[in-house]
């Protein structure tokens, strides 16, 4: 028995529509990163002022990010924080450059060998005292500061670039950090 589907083109104009679509969606933000990022000086501490909601950090205070050289040469990414009745919170990653030319694009993991990315869009390049990071999609983007609390302005200004770039800011929560 030989079945056809009814209406042939309408499948196929479907099938090619969901691809052009996926792929317009996958261009609607600029993942356009930094140019140089000194891995040395990015090393170090840094505090969540603000992310996009995510499993992994749900009700999460207090964020922060800790890195620094592992003896294998990749990155030991530490992330912490505090559940709203104080109990911590603790993952411990790896990460590494997969481009030594384009240091501001990472690949992190904190399960097994799957890979995330870690772009840093923008960065404080004098003072490393802020950082603007997402990935590959408009579905992760965190705000960091070398401090707790972040200079309304600088934010300010961070928040307007991410709004550039394409991200819905109503998706945005401001990190308590006290």
């Amino acid at each position: 028995m030989n079945i056809k589907p009814k209406y042939p083109l309408m499948f196929l104009f479907i099938f090619l529509a969901t691809i052009f679509a996926a792929k317009v969606y996958a261009g609607s933000i600029d993942t356009t990163t930094v140019k140089n990022v000194d891995i040395e000086r990015y090393l170090g501490r840094w505090y969540e002022v603000a992310r996009f909601p995510h499993s992994f950090e749900k009700g999460l205070e207090r964020v922060t990010a800790e890195y620094s050289i592992r003896p294998d040469g990749k990155i030991r990414v530490v992330n912490s924080g505090f559940h709203p009745d104080g109990k911590p919170s603790r993952a411990e990653g790896k990460a590494y450059i997969p481009n030594p030319a384009d240091s501001s694009r990472l690949k992190v993991s904190f399960f097994w060998f799957f890979y995330g990315d870690y772009f840093i869009l923008e960065l404080d390049e004098k003072n490393y005292n802020w950082a603007l990071v997402g990935s590959n999609n408009d579905s992760f983007l965190w705000i960091l500061s070398r401090t707790p609390e972040m200079d309304e302005k600088v934010y300010a200004e961070l928040l307007e670039k991410a709004k550039k770039r394409g991200y819905d800011l109503s998706k945005l929560i401001k990190v308590k950090q006290k």
